[in-house]
């Protein structure tokens, strides 16, 4: 278990061993951050194919590589300039020795079966765009997964044997019942016998000698999900919830998703051969549960990750969040140095729910039978009572400040998608919005376009087609009213829409959310008439229902789709009694849609953030605070780009009296110990949340776009989430504290919203400065890279 050169360099940085024996079965390296896991990564890769020049390689799809696919391609593309070379040197890599990419041999790990590999969010069209084109591979040198060749009849399609696109896999062992059937059975079999001769081709190559992974919500390392042989091969396969849910923005929403089978190289595979160099890499807190078990529980099906222990050059790359329920290394810390308070405290309040006792019933018995209680021990001394004493008080304090009213106050509301304030605080924000001497504006930083699927894009569209031939909105249109610029227009729009709500009227509000499906085309498309609006709808129908789920849009249908999210933002905020002058919809450029978002920077994405702060003043700045990229990335590049922002605004004027309060929502969550202010959540605030998010977000009634955690609705996950914080707290500080209070509204509580109240130098070192990163970050290359040692 040796570590490379690029190695040695991360662990002399890092101050931990490669491995912390016995409770780590594998090679762990922990990073600052997630760019820098993907320097890390790339660093290591680039070493490997110097001394493998014609090695075999199998590399990773999806999100998670961003990072590792930009460092190659700047390495490859700088690597004789001075800066690229002393990087190199320092970092453990010959530069002397740029590595001939082409003499590489790729293996694709998994593909979605069956998607036709022409499809922009196929993995084998984006091995393409990232892998061979953008690394300079040899395409005569891949082993690819295109499920045109798996059997496929003579002059037969993908979609002919497989029209909606669901593949039974009991056809293998019953009989067929169609012609159909017949069909798709014979395939099916022609499948697998393609599977057993790409998993022959990779063992004759003498297996893999560099897979670079992630890790998926359930463990799944390539497809290979919970329950998995260690022992499995190449092989045509079924999905658990888990990994659907992770896939339905790729698959265009859980409903493509379900239906979709895969294809992935076996645990088996990866563990071939023996000198592989095997690295799961991950970030973010989200991810430190399977981590953990992957690294430290023994091999078994319900591990995917354990296989991997097997391998001696096995490795976990991991931000510090993704190692942060790592056992031993917890320990490592405790004996290093004594603990800060935070630490402190959350250890208490871990071995406090693991007991299921209040703090003030711990016992130092309770500690010792603790790995890190034990640990945490000997700096506490004699003063465990005391600590623990303080510990319930700053809790109370916590709970207490949560209920407490700000008044005089200009919030600043943010959010990087249109739901996340809801699912996040919205108990606080109502709170706050219920004292008339507050002032309130809601800014969404990006247009959230990925969260609409075509078929609702299509409904919204086909409901304003039965306005129109009804001749409903001739009178409104005659009057000027959908001129782009008519504000009164905008917010009458969504008084239609609640005036419906509130009538249990199905049809007026069907035709408030016609009248701004007709606002938005006339402002999109400059329409002029609504003969040309009636064109219109017929080409976009035509568009939706032609295009295949999960296809990346051109940018006017972006648009279309951002303002709809737009316009359940608006109708959020109208619920509450805002007009659309307190809803600012900022369209940040960096949001693409892409696979890869573009990093923001300083000249186009911040401009836009500051000058809503100058116009707005706010004292009060709240941010969804995922300063690892746990949850989606468009989470961490909108907080960097805020940070940015509050920091020149706080430059320029002077102010030394803004709070930033941090929330997080379905994606990441706080500890207690993190969290600083305990909002109070009521049965009856549960009955707001339900009620606002399936009126106000009608696009996500249906949960295309769910959470791994959850098969259902946000707002259901939310609620669920706010109801386990209570119960921590329930038993932390004991059930009376609860319902013998003297207020109302904590004997109330029946959830609670964890938040993060900080001063705004305390936000900016945990963003981390975007000029910083940008300054560092190199950027994706498109076409093939030029490779020659020479070059």
């Amino acid at each position: 278990m040796t570590p490379s050169r690029v190695e040695q360099t991360f662990l002399a940085w890092s101050g931990h061993p490669l491995r912390y024996d016995p409770v780590e079965r594998v090679g762990v390296l922990v990073v600052d951050h997630f760019p820098l896991l993907g320097k890390l990564t790339a660093l290591r890769f680039l070493e490997w194919v110097q001394a493998h020049p014609e090695g075999v390689i199998s590399l990773p799809t999806g999100k998670t590589p961003e990072y590792f696919i930009r460092w190659v391609q700047h390495y490859l593309h700088t690597w004789n300039e001075p800066d690229t070379r002393r990087d190199l040197a320092r970092h453990g890599v010959d530069p002397d020795r740029k590595p001939d990419m082409r003499g590489l041999r790729f293996v694709q790990m998994d593909e979605f079966y069956p998607v036709d590999p022409v499809q922009t969010n196929s993995f084998y069209h984006y091995i393409q765009r990232f892998y061979l084109k953008g690394f300079g591979l040899d395409p005569e040198r891949a082993l690819l997964m295109d499920a045109r060749d798996m059997g496929l009849p003579e002059g037969m399609a993908l979609q002919e044997v497989w029209p909606d696109g669901r593949v039974d896999l009991t056809l293998r062992y019953r009989a067929p019942r169609t012609a159909l059937e017949r069909l798709q059975k014979r395939v099916i079999e022609a499948v697998d016998a393609w599977c057993q001769r790409y998993e022959e081709q990779i063992r004759a190559w003498g297996g893999l000698g560099f897979f670079l992974g992630g890790i998926g919500p359930d463990g799944h390392i390539a497809f290979n999900v919970r329950g998995s042989d260690h022992l499995s091969t190449t092989r045509l396969t079924e999905t658990n919830y888990e990994t659907q849910a992770a896939a339905a923005v790729d698959l265009g929403g859980i409903e493509t998703a379900r239906g979709h089978k895969v294809i992935t190289i076996g645990l088996g595979t990866i563990t071939y051969n023996p000198e592989a160099v095997a690295i799961i890499f991950a970030a973010g807190e989200a991810k430190a549960r399977v981590v953990r078990d992957a690294i430290e529980q023994e091999p078994h099906v319900r591990c995917p990750g354990t296989a991997l222990q097997k391998l001696p050059h096995a490795r976990f790359y991991l931000t510090r969040g993704a190692a942060s329920l790592l056992t031993a290394r917890r320990l490592a810390a405790l004996k290093k140095a004594p603990p800060d308070q935070e630490t402190t405290d959350r250890i208490l309040i871990d071995v406090a729910l693991a007991n299921h006792k209040p703090l003030r019933a711990l016992t130092e018995q309770d500690l010792q039978n603790d790995l890190l209680g034990n640990a945490l021990l000997p700096h506490l001394g004699s003063s465990l009572p005391r600590r623990l004493t303080l510990l319930e008080q700053a809790l109370r304090d916590r709970l207490e400040r949560g209920r407490v009213t700000r008044g005089n106050t200009v919030f600043l509301h943010t959010a990087p998608h249109h739901d996340d304030i809801l699912l996040g605080y919205l108990p606080l924000a109502v709170r706050h919005i219920r004292d008339a001497t507050n002032h309130h504006h809601f800014a969404y930083l990006t247009s959230g376009f990925t969260a609409v699927t075509n078929a609702y894009a299509r409904d919204l569209l086909l409901k304003l087609r039965v306005f129109l031939e009804r001749s409903a909105f001739d009178h409104l249109w005659a009057e000027g009213y959908f001129a782009p610029d008519h504000r009164l227009g905008r917010n009458r729009d969504v008084w239609q829409y609640l005036d419906g709500v509130a009538a249990r009227d199905l049809w007026m509000m069907a035709e408030g959310e016609a009248r701004r499906m007709l606002r938005n085309l006339v402002d999109l498309y400059d329409l002029d008439s609504l003969e040309a609006v009636a064109h219109r709808i017929r080409h976009l129908v035509d568009y939706f229902e032609q295009t295949y789920p999960g296809a990346l849009d051109p940018p006017d249908i972006q648009r279309l789709k951002g303002m709809i999210r737009e316009w359940e933002a608006d109708c959020l905020w109208g619920y509450f009694g805002f007009n659309t002058d307190h809803i600012h919809h900022l369209r940040l450029a960096f949001y693409t849609g892409d696979i890869f978002t573009e990093p923001p920077t300083l000249e186009r994405d911040v401009p836009p953030v500051l000058d809503l702060l100058r116009r707005v003043h706010p004292d009060v700045v709240t941010v969804a605070f995922d300063p690892e990229g746990a949850g989606p990335d468009t989470h961490y590049k909108v907080l960097q780009t805020l940070a940015e922002a509050l920091r020149l605004y706080l430059e320029e004027t002077g102010r030394e009296d803004v709070r930033v309060l941090g929330y997080r929502n379905v994606w990441y969550r706080f500890h207690p110990a993190e969290a600083n202010l305990y909002v109070p959540v009521s049965l009856n605030m549960f009955a707001v949340l339900e009620s606002a998010f399936l009126h106000a977000f009608s696009s996500q009634k249906e949960a295309s776009f769910p959470s791994y955690e959850h098969d259902g609705p946000f707002h259901e996950l939310a609620q669920r989430i706010q109801v386990e914080q209570y119960r921590m707290l329930k038993t932390l500080l004991g059930r009376d504290h609860f319902y013998r209070h003297e207020s109302p509204l904590i004997r109330a509580t029946r959830g609670l919203v964890f938040v993060r109240e900080m001063t705004p130098e305390a936000f900016f070192q945990s963003a981390r400065s975007l000029r910083k990163t940008m300054e560092v970050l190199p950027q994706i290359h498109e076409g093939r890279q030029e490779n020659s040692p020479n070059s």
